[in-house]
């Protein structure tokens, strides 16, 4: 179907959004509101060469902040005309593993899993109704974080806990990072030029948030986050794997209710916690100066990281890539280097110099003829989340998956 797709990200106080034409990949338009909820809000419009279109004014809510979106696309081009909307939803949990067309059972739904993501479903819903008002007659398509993890096997995605809780409360392993994982997998494939159903791979997807993930064919074998995006790696502002004694050894310690553990963990977990700052660039400029603090935090995140990459190692019994992705995956060589630190002996290391050289582009950041190859993949979820919404609307199976 020729035409564009209209892309939103809806976050708590940010709508990042992408006008994209999946025929020619070509995306005639870009921009983010951010701040909403806070006195001074901010648009930046891109559209051509020209400079950007800003806009600085409140915006109390989603509502205002995607009216403000369209007035861009009025006053700064080009026409908004699209033939689908596709939203990004963090959390589908057991019911979506594929996009779908939104109608008001799969609004219902997203309802129902917001406990699971409680930051991130409700304000996902905000932008679709926006979106369904505005292009009433436009098909919307949700595609799901967790839809791309559901092929994880129940030895994987099964937790040792009470039936009741697997059963009737629906507590397992569920994973994130699926729209960036499907993404840079099939574009490490095209890299290597292999096909994907013969590759064993190792995603590293490091940004605030972060994860690393086990895929063989391109399917997910197993993943370090969990029920919620709290499992796992350290990241920006979680604490990553924990003892899941914690909140209960809190409550007996110091009365702190389950509530205000979860959100400290989430919230104030992580970089945060060690340095101050959830900023990898300020963690790494004060690791320079020699500040203790911000060296210990690089060596329990890169730590965290080197054990999932031996544990998925062990469990894939061949890895072809090791894949690195995100803000932090691809601009932050000594986190990439790090992070493999010792792997040698089973064909994992980076080239220092290939490593450390400046660029945007696909690359090898391993040594020419490495047993593994270690990779950099700039992700792209704006133009997959395309890709699956066109997928859908123009006859796809299964467009989570490569």
């Amino acid at each position: 179907m020729a035409g564009h797709i209209l892309v939103l990200n809806t976050g708590s106080s940010s709508i990042k959004y992408e006008l994209v034409d999946v025929a020619s990949r070509e995306r005639p338009a870009r921009g983010l509101v951010e701040r909403i909820g806070e006195e001074r809000g901010r648009l930046v419009h891109h559209h051509g060469d020209g400079p950007p279109y800003v806009r600085e004014r409140p915006f109390p809510g989603h509502d205002e902040g995607l009216t403000a979106m369209m007035e861009a696309f009025a006053a700064a081009g080009p026409a908004l005309d699209p033939v689908a909307v596709g939203h990004r939803v963090v959390h589908g949990g057991a019911r979506f593993d594929r996009a779908v067309l939104v109608d008001d059972g799969v609004i219902a739904a997203v309802e129902e899993l917001a406990p699971l993501a409680p930051l991130h479903n409700p304000v996902n819903l905000a932008g679709i109704r926006v979106a369904r008002a505005a292009f009433p007659s436009v098909p919307q398509v949700a595609v799901f974080d967790t839809a791309f993890q559901l092929t994880l096997p129940p030895e994987a995605y099964t937790y040792a806990v009470p039936r009741e809780w697997r059963e009737r409360l629906g507590v397992r392993r569920f994973g994130f990072h699926g729209t960036s994982c499907a993404y840079v997998s099939r574009r490490a494939a095209a890299f290597l030029g292999r096909d994907l159903s013969d590759l064993n791979l190792i995603v590293l997807h490091l940004g605030n948030g972060a994860s690393a993930t086990a895929l063989s064919g391109g399917r997910s074998l197993d993943t370090s986050m969990g029920l919620t995006p709290l499992e796992g790696l350290v990241m920006g502002t979680r604490s990553g794997d924990v003892d899941p004694a914690l909140p209960g050894y809190l409550a007996r310690v110091d009365g702190m209710d389950a509530e205000s553990a979860e959100n400290a963990l989430g919230h104030a977990g992580g970089l945060l916690a060690l340095t101050g700052s959830s900023d990898m660039r300020e963690v790494r400029a004060r690791a320079r100066s020699g500040a203790e603090d911000a060296l210990l935090a690089l060596a329990v995140y890169t730590r965290r990281i080197r054990k999932y990459v031996g544990a998925y190692y062990a469990l894939l019994g061949r890895v072809d890539a090791v894949v690195f992705t995100g803000g932090v995956g691809e601009n932050d060589p000594a986190t990439r280097a790090e992070s493999l630190t010792g792997l040698a002996r089973l064909g994992i290391a980076v080239d220092r110099e290939r490593n450390e050289a400046p660029s945007g582009a696909e690359r090898a950041v391993s040594g020419e003829g490495a047993e593994v190859a270690v990779l950099v993949i700039p992700t792209d979820e704006e133009w997959e989340i395309a890709r699956q919404a066109n997928a859908l609307i123009n006859g796809g199976e299964n467009p989570a998956q490569p």
